[in-house]
């Protein structure tokens, strides 16, 4: 009874986004939640349906009473066949494996662009103002910039296309 109330406090929500889950990943959580929740639905509407059966009444019913009673005796004497569900059991287990795998692979995955985009934004608050930096800084970030340079003077071209456009004069 504990797995069902982790399961009812599950927000999900909140858990696809906030993991920040594969698509693949929230695409099994949701087909598995949805399978699940059929399962619930329907255990609980066999559950409310009566077990019993009233063979007087069909007796009652009917005039060929040796079939009543053939039915009565077989139903008394059906025995439910018991299921090994080991198969299943060890397919859930591989499937669960998978996702713990996958969701460690995702983790590790986001922790990494985590650190990446902390050394980003720690690079760019430790950078100059673009206002300070000099033309010879600027070329040294870029090379490109001093050969499209040397091209555009070699070929006599003075005047940067588009700058007085944008810029003004």
């Amino acid at each position: 009874m504990g797995t069902a109330r982790a399961v009812a406090a599950i927000d999900w929500s909140k858990l696809t986004v906030s993991l920040g889950l594969t698509r693949e990943t929230v695409g099994a959580l949701i087909a598995f939640r949805k399978r699940n929740e059929e399962a619930k639905r329907l255990v609980n509407s066999l559950r409310e349906q009566p077990t019993q059966i009233d063979f007087e009444e069909y007796r009652k019913k009917l005039k060929n009473k040796a079939v009543v009673n053939e039915a009565e005796k077989a139903f008394n004497s059906f025995k439910p066949t018991k299921v090994d569900l080991s198969s299943q059991l060890k397919i859930i287990e591989k499937f669960e494996a998978k996702a713990v795998e996958r969701a460690e692979k995702t983790v590790s995955k986001f922790d990494s662009e985590l650190r990446e985009l902390q050394l980003t934004l720690t690079n760019i608050e430790s950078a100059r103002p673009l206002e300070e930096l000099t033309v010879d800084e600027v070329a040294k970030i870029n090379p490109e910039i001093d050969r499209i340079v040397e091209k555009m003077v070699k070929r006599g071209y003075w005047d940067v296309p588009g700058y007085e456009e944008k810029f003004g004069s």
